[in-house]
């Protein structure tokens, strides 16, 4: 019998299950990570979370509200600390060990792949996760812009689009076991092009 089959008995007004909305919304990323958005339907995210089509849409009244729920669910953690970057060599750090993640590249590709048929679910992540690193991104930036470590001229909200532009590439272009050390050393060969110095380098970019 299905897990669920006794919540659709249920006084009005009692509180949904945690549990089973847990399952409902992994099940929804875990069927767009392997399968993209023409592969995840209702009835297979209720089959996959053990419960009943009527259980998810009590929940969610379509396809499109239930994943747009399922990316701000998949990306609720994102702590503070981890958006107060110190200096640019943290942030390609942390870049590196994110897009190391063989399931983290395969989920943002499928984002991306839904920019025209499902907009909703694009915004959503950006909105969730890109929004908050793209303003840490810039600080970053600046700071070393301040400190020398970038030319007088560069514009670091170009500079922040063309990055952005490399993470994509990446995704698109380089093996998905890709090591974190291997990525950095990527990220950092694209900064020097445009003048980039490291802080432990002696001299400046200034110049």
């Amino acid at each position: 019998m299905d897990r669920e089959s006794g919540d659709d008995k249920r006084a009005p007004g009692r509180p949904r299950s945690r549990e089973a909305d847990e399952a409902i919304l992994a099940a929804a990323v875990d069927l767009l990570v392997e399968h993209g958005i023409c592969g995840t339907s209702i009835e297979q995210v209720a089959q996959r979370a053990g419960v009943t089509r009527r259980t998810v849409y009590r929940r969610f009244p379509n396809l499109t509200a239930l994943l747009v729920r399922a990316i701000e669910w998949e990306y609720r953690d994102v702590e503070a600390e981890s958006l107060n970057l110190p200096d640019v060599e943290a942030m390609l750090t942390d870049w590196a060990a994110y897009l190391s993640q063989p399931r983290a590249r395969l989920l943002v590709r499928r984002l991306y792949g839904t920019v025209d048929d499902l907009p909703d679910l694009l915004r959503t992540y950006h909105e969730v996760h890109g929004k908050q690193r793209s303003e840490a991104v810039r600080a970053t930036l600046d700071k070393a812009h301040a400190a020398g470590q970038l030319h007088g001229d560069t514009d670091t909200r170009v500079l922040q689009e063309m990055l952005s532009g490399a993470a994509l590439q990446h995704l698109a272009s380089y093996p998905d076991n890709t090591g974190a050390e291997e990525i950095e050393a990527y990220f950092l060969a694209i900064l020097r092009q445009v003048g980039y110095r490291p802080s432990t380098e002696k001299g400046t970019a200034k110049a």
